[in-house]
């Protein structure tokens, strides 16, 4: 069996019968997490073992963990600052904060393969502008060539530790006010404009090997009349044969608002493969999930899974290795001082 294009996520610790039947269908590539996933590191690594043992090759298993504002689990791990943090450090000190930011991405990276998680979608490469409420401090800074040095520095973390990254979102999302998760945004900037300015940080990852990246669910009108997600524009005219990018296009959660555009899920997750997406995030929603993949039962790409198995996480480490580990213990009470208040998670 293949891994199919849909990723799709659970609705507690444990999984369903439903649920159990909906990951073994060819259609379905890949399982999401969410907090209410997470009882304790014990739990959520018996869980990501049983996902994994369902199928070969092992569906992927992924996670929005940031840090800041965004971060899943917290019981047992270290809480990881806000991108922006970096950046106030790197105003006074650019190589200190480069180094935070590539330990901050080893450590939320070998925490999250110590449970078996295969990616994380992170880093952030959004531009600050200061319009947008759904970026804010998850963007590392306004200036392109910041926000490149630090993101290149938080992948390498991360592939140090046995995970690819996950850019986000393309073409970028920091320009507009509207949040896609309950509107829809329209950015109306030239594509000139956003060439000089948001995509800067997309193609200098893409030059150091970004192993993945998710579009945005925002138009852009002086461009093309669909979102990010939803256009061959954006992934492949300009993605793929521009900017010669061969990794993992994955859609953002076609159960946002914006994404409500192409229609139900069927047509939403057909929309985003057709236009060249490798794998659509169902998240949610369960009978939306079950929806798509009828919707789309036989499509296959094989190129797609090609790019996909490379998504799986390497490294194999358990957390009594980690909290035996010197290195980690440093890093963890380095990273954790970074916090300066605790704030409320994001629900995205």
């Amino acid at each position: 069996m293949t891994l199919g294009p849909l990723m799709v996520d659970l609705e507690s610790i444990a999984i369903s019968d439903i649920e159990k039947a909906l990951l073994l269908r060819p259609e379905v590539g890949g399982v999401i997490l969410f907090t209410r996933n997470f009882e304790s590191i014990e739990q959520l690594t018996a869980l990501v073992d049983e996902i994994h043992a369902l199928r070969m090759p092992r569906l992927l298993v992924a996670v929005d963990h940031e840090g800041g504002r965004v971060q899943r689990f917290h019981e047992g791990f270290t809480r990881i600052p806000a991108a922006a943090t970096y950046a106030r450090v790197a105003a006074d000190d650019l190589e200190n904060g480069r180094q935070l930011a590539e330990n901050a991405g080893w450590l939320m990276a070998v925490e999250l393969r110590a449970c078996g998680i295969d990616f994380s979608f992170a880093p952030v490469l959004d531009l600050a502008h200061g319009l947008s409420g759904v970026i804010g401090d998850r963007a590392f800074h306004n200036k392109p060539a910041t926000v490149g040095t630090l993101a290149y520095a938080f992948m390498h973390g991360m592939n140090r530790a046995g995970m690819q990254a996950v850019g986000k979102h393309f073409p970028g999302h920091g320009g507009v006010v509207e949040d896609s998760h309950v509107a829809m945004p329209v950015d109306h900037r030239e594509l000139d404009e956003l060439l000089h300015s948001d995509i800067i940080p997309f193609k200098y990852m893409i030059e150091n090997k970004l192993a993945a990246i998710m579009p945005a669910h925002v138009i852009y009108d002086k461009v093309d009349d669909k979102p990010a997600g939803y256009s061959t524009f954006w992934i492949n005219t300009l993605l793929r044969q521009r900017f010669g990018f061969q990794g993992v296009v994955f859609s953002d959660d076609l159960s946002m608002e914006a994404a409500g555009i192409a229609g139900g899920y069927g047509e939403r997750a057909d929309a985003a493969l057709t236009a060249g997406c490798d794998m659509a995030l169902v998240c949610n929603h369960l009978d939306g999930a079950l929806e798509a993949a009828d919707y789309i039962k036989g499509y296959s790409n094989p190129t797609s899974q090609l790019r996909l198995v490379r998504m799986h996480g390497d490294h194999d480490v358990s957390w009594s290795q980690l909290r035996q580990s010197q290195r980690w213990q440093q890093i963890s009470a380095r990273i954790s001082a970074l916090n300066d208040s605790p704030e409320l998670e994001m629900d995205v």
